[in-house]
């Protein structure tokens, strides 16, 4: 789905846990998530811990839609 996307001419950028599953179906941007269940959360932290976790991670996510790359590239999400 993201490879049609981007032929469309959207850029796309795939928030994923999986990232070896990612490169398998071509997505070009990878944002790496948190689990499963909980992609951008942990239920274990606070709920100030989890929206700046969250907060982060979008905001990588959107470095990464004005990013032009080569080739399929993995973002890195310290803090």
């Amino acid at each position: 789905m993201v490879k049609e996307i981007e032929k469309a001419g959207f850029p796309v950028v795939q928030m994923a846990n999986l990232i070896p599953v990612a490169k398998s179906v071509g997505a070009n941007k990878i944002v790496p998530t948190i689990s499963i269940p909980y992609p951008l959360g942990d239920p274990n932290t606070s709920i100030s811990e989890q929206w700046k976790l969250r907060y982060h991670r979008v905001g990588v996510a959107l470095d990464a839609l004005t990013t032009d790359i080569k080739e399929q590239t993995v973002f890195s999400v310290k803090i």
